[in-house]
């Protein structure tokens, strides 16, 4: 465990990595909220999914200009500005919650404005790693950045869930709300650290910056496949997890939001097992079959929480597919910021996520129109089957399979 925990020795990783942790926290609070809070009042899975778009199209929209900022602009500023944004705009929702005057419309809004907000802070966060630590902890650093959301996602899930039967969802809003705070509270300490990743005395323009990063991707196709498969597949993904599970929960497993909070608390136990196991290693090999192989375990997991009716499997299979998801996370992270040049670790990232969200927003207006005709389990059944068929397509390509 030690050799996990050796970036904390780095006081400028240890604050950033404290207040994310505190920030993920405050998150797993807000999102069980919201989703019950969405079941409660409309009962409509096509809403629950046009929330959960309202939040996606503003990061894909300004996710390649995001990228561009990340390696232009000083990058801890930005983040700090992202956390302020956040905290002010779940700061209002709690209010209008606790004067009951919250409306859904208030709601997508919102949800617009994290958009918006992540299309900077996520690059920025992921690029700032590398900046903070030289290139041998970075394992490490991966690691705990994964331990720290699925540790509070382990807590967050069960205390969210309490705090909704308890106090409403208000609190829970309100309570993201100071995390978000309280993460722009560690960033203070360490902007001094904060320098402009551009080296040219003379930056081009946007266009071209976004350009050379694309020229990148499409240069390397372990990288394009990767991510082409990933946005394929997170429209069979997207519905499943995003949608219908707290459909399954509520009308087929006749669950109340206690289960909700369950099933996600047992993906981030699993996610702790599996960032604890990678941790140990200053370096991956055979990524690529490591990649897909996990990736595929998570369909077959998806698939298996449809099939069954036993809240024990269902909860088994959350724990697995947390643990692949975290290796997946993490050999794909470390893959990047190993094989990427630093000055385009910001559109990389921004041009990764872009891709493989891209139709993240038909997964969830699919899976809204699927759980309605079909139920929610036989979303699962589909959408797991198709996921781990396209994944296994994408590892038959040979610069896949060998990387390494």
């Amino acid at each position: 465990m030690k050799s996990v925990l050796r970036a904390l020795g780095h006081r400028p990783f240890a604050l950033l990595w404290s207040g994310q942790t505190i920030s993920r926290l405050g998150d797993n609070f807000y999102r069980i909220a919201l989703v019950w809070w969405v079941l409660e009042k409309t009962g409509s899975a096509a809403v629950m999914g046009t929330v959960l778009i309202c939040s996606t199209v503003p990061m894909l929209l300004f996710s390649l200009v995001g990228g561009v900022m990340v390696d232009r602009w000083p990058r801890l500023p930005l983040m700090l500005g992202s956390d302020a944004m956040r905290g002010i705009a779940v700061g209002l929702m709690a209010w209008l919650a606790f004067a009951d005057r919250l409306e859904l419309w208030h709601i997508y809004v919102i949800s617009v404005i994290f958009g918006f907000v992540d299309a900077f802070f996520l690059p920025a966060y992921r690029a700032s790693i590398p900046d903070l630590l030289p290139a041998e902890i970075l394992t490490s650093a991966n690691s705990l950045d994964s331990l720290s959301g699925e540790v509070s996602g382990i807590l967050g899930p069960a205390l969210g869930a309490s705090l909704v039967v308890l106090g409403g969802s208000p609190s829970a809003f309100a309570l993201d709300g100071l995390s978000f705070l309280i993460s722009a509270g560690c960033l203070l300490p360490i902007l001094y650290l904060s320098s402009s990743p551009r080296t040219e005395e003379k930056p081009e323009g946007i266009m071209s910056d976004a350009r050379k990063g694309l020229g990148t991707v499409f240069g390397m196709p372990w990288l394009w496949i990767t991510i082409a498969v990933a946005g394929i597949s997170n429209i069979t993904y997207a519905g499943p997890m995003g949608v219908a599970l707290p459909f399954l929960i509520k009308d087929h497993l006749h669950a109340d939001v206690k289960l909700l909070g369950l099933f996600y608390t047992f993906m981030s136990l699993g996610a702790v097992l599996g960032a604890s196991w990678l941790g140990r290693y200053t370096t991956i090999r055979r990524r690529g079959l490591k990649l897909y192989g996990v990736w595929m375990l998570i369909g077959l997991m998806v698939m298996a929480v449809g099939f069954s009716k036993s809240v024990s499997l269902v909860l088994a299979a959350a724990l697995i597919m947390g643990g692949a998801n975290t290796a997946l996370g993490l050999i794909w992270l470390n893959s990047l910021q190993e094989l990427i040049p630093r000055e385009l670790q910001g559109r990389v990232s921004s041009i990764d996520y872009l891709g493989s969200s891209l139709l993240e927003p038909v997964g969830f207006a699919v899976g809204g129109w699927e759980t309605a005709l079909l139920g929610p389990a036989a979303v699962f059944i589909i959408g797991g089957a198709l996921q781990t068929i396209l994944i296994g397509v994408g590892l038959l390509h040979p610069q896949v399979r060998n990387l390494d």
